[in-house]
This record gives structure tokens, C-alpha cells and sequence, in this order.
């Protein structure tokens, strides 16, 4: 199993949380919530988009960033964001890395992407002129070039 940890920082779309639900699910991931968080664990399309993996994810919630920060001692910390030049596939993932991802509209808060505790941040390239990807679809590109790295431990 990869013991990789994805953290949302406040997510607000609940089709991108239930999408990561099912890629924590299916890649041995840890998925981590910062709160506040923009839906509730009963909306529909939370549901449908993780379809019947809720039970086979790992998901913590945590009560802000530095409560989740705190729950990761010691873990080198990514921060995925468009104010760098480094591309993620540049870095040599362990396990135990956290895979760290900000909200929908704003994408990281810089204190939180300069924080002490991050160790390097990131970003996933794209075309020129283009704001941003999709929550869901960067935490998936994120933690397959980790999980890949780590040789896909556990997978068939």
C-alpha cells in the first residue's frame, strides 16, 4: 500500500472530494480535510462521485491547518501551486509525503504554502494562460507520479 497523504484545504465542490475519496480508495492514500469544508458528508453528489468507495477510503478531518499539520509529524510536506517554477515530477517522493492542495476558486493560501512545515512546493505544468486544474484531477496526476515512483507498492 502507498501511505501517501492528500490534504484539501478547504474544499468546496463536493464532486471534487467524493473523486478523491475514490482515488485515495484505490491507491492506499490517506485522504485528509481541512475545515471548514464547503458541503456535508450527506450531499448526493459527494456520494455519487465516490460511488462505493467511502468505506474502502481512508479520510480524516481535521479541524484546521495547523491540526492537520500537527497530525503529520515529521512528513515532508508538498504544496501544490502555480507560484513556482518546479514541476512535481521533479521531486523524489517517499512515503509518507503530503501531497498538499488548496481550495477550488483560490487554490492554497500563502501562509499556508510558505509555511514552516512545507518542504517544497510545486506545480503541476499546464499550456500557457491557464489558471489552474481541476481539484480532483491534480490531487490524481499528484499522487499516481508518487504512488509510481514508489514502484505502485501494494497494487495488482
Amino acid at each position: 500500500m502507498s501511505r501517501l497523504h492528500i490534504v484539501f484545504d478547504n474544499p468546496v465542490i463536493p464532486t471534487n472530494t467524493g473523486n478523491a475519496i475514490r482515488t485515495a480508495a484505490v491507491t492506499g492514500a490517506r485522504l485528509h480535510l481541512i475545515e471548514p469544508l464547503g458541503f456535508n458528508f450527506d450531499d448526493k453528489h459527494l456520494k455519487r462521485a465516490g460511488l462505493d468507495y467511502h468505506d474502502l477510503a481512508d479520510l480524516k478531518i481535521h479541524k484546521d491547518f495547523d491540526a492537520c499539520m500537527e497530525a503529520l509529524p515529521g512528513a515532508r510536506v508538498f504544496a501544490f501551486t502555480t507560484h513556482t517554477d518546479k514541476w512535481f515530477s521533479d521531486v523524489e517522493y517517499q512515503e509518507g509525503d503530503v501531497l498538499l492542495f488548496g481550495t477550488e476558486p483560490t487554490g492554497l493560501p500563502e501562509e499556508h504554502a510558505f509555511h514552516p512545515r512545507v518542504t517544497e512546493r510545486v506545480r503541476i505544468p499546464m499550456m500557457p494562460a491557464r489558471r489552474s486544474m481541476n481539484l480532483s484531477n491534480a490531487a490524481s496526476t499528484a499522487v499516481y507520479e508518487a504512488w509510481r515512483q514508489l514502484g505502485f507498492r501494494g497494487a495488482v
